[in-house]
């Protein structure tokens, strides 16, 4: 789904049942082994995120800031449903103390057969400044690397990681 003021969003059939595949998704400490982005490079805390308002800390690395860690607001949580985080800057970032950015990562899951889920990962910017939507294409930018986690996802949920 794409759309101005919409979320972009990437599904995939996972061989694995709902709480095996959100377990994944609810540890900090695994989301760089799941990464398709690149960026990520480790939790700085990884006690598992279990309710809405738990912040995990991720150390983040791209080639315009650098080193820096981003601090994650979980503001949706349904246990083996649906989780979603709100990213503020924190140590390195630019603008940290300037409060979230107006973008939001979520994933959706829903049992599709016995043992079997579709995982949906989505990413909303509609909140962020206009100028940093355009500069990604309303989140479009993201697309590949949602595919590839998704991709890294079900290999960890499958025992297929790294094939």
């Amino acid at each position: 789904m794409i759309g101005k003021d919409r979320a972009v969003s990437v599904s995939r059939r996972i061989n694995a049942p709902q709480n095996v595949v959100f377990d994944v998704l609810a540890d900090p400490a695994r989301h760089v082994e799941l990464d398709g982005s690149g960026m990520l490079r480790g939790a700085v805390n990884s006690t598992p995120i279990t309710r809405v308002g738990d912040v995990f800390v991720m150390k983040m690395h791209n080639a315009r800031l650098g080193d820096y860690e981003m601090d994650n607001r979980v503001v949706e949580f349904e246990q083996d449903r649906r989780i979603a985080w709100e990213p503020e800057p924190r140590r390195g970032h630019p603008r940290v103390g300037g409060g979230r950015l107006g973008h939001r990562w979520s994933f959706e899951l829903a049992s599709d057969g016995p043992g079997a889920t579709t995982v949906t990962e989505s990413y909303d910017c509609s909140r962020a400044p206009e100028r940093e939507r355009e500069g990604m294409d309303n989140g479009r930018v993201w697309l590949d690397a949602m595919t590839a986690t998704l991709e890294r996802l079900d290999g960890l949920c499958t025992g297929r990681a790294g094939d």
